[in-house]
């Protein structure tokens, strides 16, 4: 147990963190091997039960601090703030998934039945994605007020990530989240057809005033 809690665990918590706070599309350099081999060691060690709950235990505390930052960011920041922690989050999951593989295969999914991929999303969602304020105040109140206050792609991978991590937030709007998840809504009708056109009219009437939009125009010579 001491081996475990001064010079095992300590080695895992460093590279954890690092992990999780590294920038999207940057990568420190952590020796992986290095990662692996120690959690392979604890694992053979009977440390998984510990090792995994030493995880949960970091992550978690992690992401309540993320969340507490959020909750105090300016409202014309948090969507962009949001993105961010969202897609610095998801590229943190695949490095530690890699790193706690061996706990994965030989603890987490014989013995807890689960899958540690899905555990880590599962805190993200529950500590940061599922926040009454995210859809009523910001996500949706926000896009009604001003539309494209946010940048599109911006949006898209919000609205992309919160469905991959729980279908059933589409259920709190779905007709925001059919603009970026294909066949969410049932088949058009016939009858749909003028609100449709409405939608469409409206969309680029929104575009054209966006003061970030540029409008080009193909001339052609004969």
């Amino acid at each position: 147990d001491k081996e475990y809690s001064t010079v095992f665990w300590p080695k895992l918590e460093g590279a954890i963190l690092l992990i999780l706070k590294q920038n999207p599309g940057e990568f420190i350099p952590i020796s992986y091997e290095e990662m692996y081999s120690t959690v392979y060691k604890c694992v053979c060690w009977q440390y998984s039960e510990r090792m995994h709950s030493s995880l949960i235990e970091l992550v978690s505390s992690y992401l309540r601090q993320i969340t507490h930052e959020l909750q105090n960011s300016p409202r014309q920041d948090y969507l962009e703030k949001f993105h961010f922690a969202m897609a610095q989050y998801f590229q943190a999951v695949a490095g530690i998934v890699a790193i706690f593989n061996y706990m994965n295969r030989f603890y987490v999914v014989p013995k807890l039945h689960s899958d540690l991929s899905v555990q880590l999303k599962t805190l993200f969602m529950e500590y940061v994605a599922d926040n009454p304020l995210l859809f009523s105040k910001y996500l949706i109140a926000e896009l009604s007020v001003q539309p494209f206050a946010v940048n599109p792609q911006t949006m898209m991978s919000i609205i992309k990530g919160l469905y991959s991590l729980n279908p059933g937030f589409a259920e709190r709007n779905p007709a925001l989240f059919a603009k970026y998840i294909p066949n969410l809504l049932p088949p058009s009708t016939p009858q749909d057809l003028p609100s449709l056109i409405e939608q469409t009219q409206q969309m680029q009437k929104d575009l054209v005033d966006n003061p970030d939009f540029t409008r080009y125009t193909i001339t052609i010579t004969q």
